[in-house]
């Protein structure tokens, strides 16, 4: 399962970039405002430094909801690196515009998907990737991570070639259950994916080890 970052905090990606275990970024309008990023060519310019920094896919989101507006602004994002993959949101423009990328040779991740049944469509567009929001599904009172079994189990059986990037993650225990559905990537914010580290028993032993061998010198 790869990891994607879920953020548009450049120390954030240093740091998990630096873990040697980081194979791309996501981000959001939200995620751009919360850093103070504002205007099309201050987005564009910080797309373009994450990019420099992670050399894997880095998803950058159109604002469209028209399909001709979607692929304006994907055309345009495309442009900025060759990492830049178009996040487009599951509506019926954005399956058709997915089409055209798909047809263009543009990589896609379908974002704000709560159904197998859109995965289903996001598929069937080409979709490079489908996001399935698990943590907005959990605060529903359902399983996020069931819809993750059931779409990777139906892409199987399907054969589409879309990939299942499980966001929206909450916790380090998101991760683990998402490997075990068979998610092919997951994004997650800075704090789940250092939660992965710890455990008490690791915390122990370290000073165990550490008080044994101070006594040896």
């Amino acid at each position: 399962m790869k990891f994607f970052i879920d953020t548009a905090n450049l120390s954030q990606i240093k740091e998990a970039n630096d873990l040697g275990i980081l194979d791309g970024v996501t981000t959001n309008p939200s995620l751009m405002a919360k850093e103070g990023i504002r205007g099309t060519d201050a987005i564009n310019q910080h797309y373009l430094t994450i990019c420099e920094m992670v050399d894997g896919p880095v998803s950058a989101e159109v604002l469209g909801t028209t399909f001709e507006g979607i692929v304006e602004e994907g055309k345009k994002l495309a442009l900025i690196h060759k990492n830049i993959v178009v996040k487009v949101p599951m509506i019926k423009d954005g399956i058709k515009a997915i089409k055209w990328f798909t047809d263009n040779g543009i990589q896609t991740n379908c974002t704000l998907v709560f159904s197998a049944g859109q995965a289903i469509l996001a598929a069937k567009a080409g979709a490079t990737y489908v996001s399935p929001f698990i943590g907005r599904i959990d605060d529903g009172s359902w399983d996020g991570v069931q819809l993750i079994s059931q779409i990777v189990n139906i892409y199987n059986t399907q054969g589409f070639m879309t990939e299942v990037l499980a966001a929206s993650i909450r916790n380090p225990l998101h991760i683990v259950r998402c490997a075990e559905a068979g998610a092919d990537v997951c994004t997650c914010p800075l704090p789940s994916i250092l939660g992965l580290l710890k455990h008490p028993l690791t915390d122990l032993g370290l000073q165990q080890f550490l008080i044994d061998a101070k006594s040896m010198q």
